[in-house]
């Protein structure tokens, strides 16, 4: 009777312990999906009225005395535990010239998609395709306060499809390395790959805060330096300029672009961005026919209701040489052009 009391009080204590360890067991993670989307559309009239062309050099706004649908957009983003992945579609003129290299294909309408493992808090990595981390504007409307885009943007990289990895140096700093395929495809076999890197840091107080970024290889290199300050509740002041060198086969050009945006919130409901945007292609094949010494100024408001943003725009266009086109089909140094927008997120 003693011996089979023991047994099962050794059994008790063996079953206990078990209980007690599955108990401490970590939970399975729980998954979070979280969608969100866009539409946005504008209006866009050219003062010169060209009969032919649209006086237009950037992305996305391509049309003149015309109502245009921008884009669509859906992002899908799941996460569980230390895994997650995002998927982000877009609709519209301005998703194909992002993908301008998968025209006639449906990759024209991933925008973004990727899978991401963050091992620990200090590191993550990312494989697919990703918007690029060059330059302060970004693909969709409702992240930018110009509806237009500048020459900088226009002609860096728009996005990079490849494997990346991003890791904390403590603090406000960061540094984020990576392989990927040419700028702009999402499919390269056999071809050269090429580096990515960002280096960021601020202040404490995030009222300043800075990147280095770069991309290039066999052919290409491109320095970018963003800056972003915040002066005061209503001013901040942000800096994004470029030097870009390209030597791939026909094409051969040596460019540099300066960007600076003054961005004024008197109230949380309106706002202004003065963009004063300078391009130089000093090589003889530029990526603008004759486009050397192009200066841009947009101003830029951004009238907020609820989720919708209203934008007004005034940009006027000059250049060193007569690379725009008045009424009567001759060149003119100079094009003034008006923007309506309207960008709604959710």
């Amino acid at each position: 009777m003693k011996q089979q009391m023991k047994k099962i009080m050794m059994a008790g204590i063996i079953l206990g312990t078990a209980l007690n360890a599955l108990a401490q067991t970590d939970p399975a993670p729980k998954a979070t999906t979280t969608f969100t989307g866009s539409v946005d559309a504008y209006y866009r009239y050219n003062f010169n009225e060209p009969k032919t062309g649209t006086n237009n050099l950037t992305s996305f706004t391509n049309s003149v005395n015309s109502f245009e649908l921008g884009m669509a957009s859906l992002k899908v983003d799941h996460t569980v535990g230390k895994v997650s992945a995002t998927l982000d579609l877009g609709f519209g003129k301005r998703a194909q010239e992002f993908s301008y290299n998968d025209v006639g294909t449906t990759l024209t309408a991933v925008k973004q998609a990727y899978v991401s493992y963050a091992p620990s808090n200090k590191l993550k990595f990312t494989f697919g395709k990703w918007a690029t981390h060059c330059g302060w504007e970004l693909l969709d409307a409702y992240s930018n306060r110009n509806y237009s885009m500048s020459y900088g943007f226009t002609f860096g990289p728009f996005f990079h499809t490849g494997l990346k990895a991003d890791i904390s140096l403590g603090g406000k700093s960061a540094l984020m390395l990576g392989i990927a395929n040419p700028v702009d495809y999402v499919s390269a076999p056999g071809s050269t790959k090429y580096i990515i890197a960002q280096f960021s840091t601020g202040s404490t107080n995030d009222k300043l805060k800075a990147y280095i970024n770069f991309h290039g290889g066999t052919g290409l290199t491109q320095f970018n330096l963003v800056v972003n300050g915040t002066l005061s509740e209503q001013w901040s002041i942000v800096y994004d300029g470029s030097l870009n060198s390209t030597k791939i086969g026909a094409a051969n050009s040596s460019w540099k672009s300066h960007a600076l945006y003054f961005n004024y919130d008197p109230t949380k409901l309106f706002g202004l961005t003065l963009r004063a945007d300078y391009f130089d292609d000093r090589k003889l094949s530029p990526l603008i026919a004759g486009g050397k010494n192009v200066f841009a100024t947009t101003l830029s408001g951004n009238i907020k209701v609820d989720n919708l943003t209203i934008i007004p725009e005034l940009r006027l266009d000059n250049a060193a040489t007569a690379i725009f086109t008045k009424t009567t089909g001759a060149g003119t140094k100079s094009t003034v052009s008006f923007i309506l927008a309207a960008v709604y997120k959710f």
